[in-house]
């Protein structure tokens, strides 16, 4: 009987080392594997896209100014054309002269305008309704500028005093000011330069007008000695 106890608990041992045991979790670096080892894997990959998209945003916004840059710059060049078509030593060279080089700028101004540069910004129903604003205050003086140059330039130049941060030559537009500053910040610089090219072609205008004036005095001048 007690060989026969002997053998059946040497059976049952023999049995238990054949079980399976539980699988402990392995350690690598002190840190256990399995659902934390995960866990830092997909916080490793979420960081570097995070990287990825932080690189692509500074690229985004380089590519932005490039193109606003690009957009500025057909503004200057159509500007630019069109002073030199308008300018005084354009009416004092030939016909045939003057006819060839206003071929030429009209050429370089067709050139210039098959390049298509668009920047859209983004705006949110108020800084759309107050770019609406601005741009309409802007046109009304513009529409004006045949009746009272001199009250057009007055009052184009408050303007832009409200657009800079430099202390202003005049009094400036409280009304204008603050509809500018409820537009995107994009829109307020494009605001700021649309005054500064109007203000540069009055200047332009008036150095104009006061070469015109002078020549006519001139003129009369001239005739008045020769009848005396």
């Amino acid at each position: 009987m007690a060989q026969a106890r002997i053998s059946a608990k040497a059976s049952e041992g023999a049995q238990q080392q054949q079980q399976p045991q539980p699988q402990q979790p392995q350690q690598s670096g002190g840190q256990l594997r399995g659902r934390f080892y995960r866990s830092t894997s997909m916080a490793d990959r979420s960081s570097r896209l995070l990287e990825n998209l932080d690189q692509l945003e500074l690229r985004v916004e380089a590519f932005r100014d490039a193109a606003s840059a690009m957009e500025q710059e057909k503004e200057i060049l159509l500007e630019m054309i069109h002073n030199i078509q308008n300018s005084q030593d354009m009416r004092h060279i030939s016909e045939g002269e003057r006819e060839e080089l206003n071929l030429t700028a009209n050429r370089l101004m067709g050139r210039t305008l098959t390049v298509e540069v668009s920047v859209e910004t983004i705006r949110n129903a108020q800084q759309q309704e107050s770019l609406l604003h601005a741009t309409k205050m802007i046109d009304e003086i513009v529409n004006k500028l045949l009746d009272d140059l001199e009250d057009a330039k007055i009052r184009l130049m408050s303007l832009y005093g409200a657009c800079t941060s430099d202390v202003p030559a005049g009094p400036i537009d409280q009304k204008f000011q603050s509809v500018v500053i409820g537009c995107a910040i994009e829109d307020q610089k494009k605001i700021k330069r649309r005054l500064e090219t109007l203000l540069r072609n009055l200047e332009n205008s008036e150095k104009s007008i006061t070469l015109l004036e002078h020549q006519k005095t001139s003129v009369r001048q001239s005739c008045n000695s020769k009848q005396d």
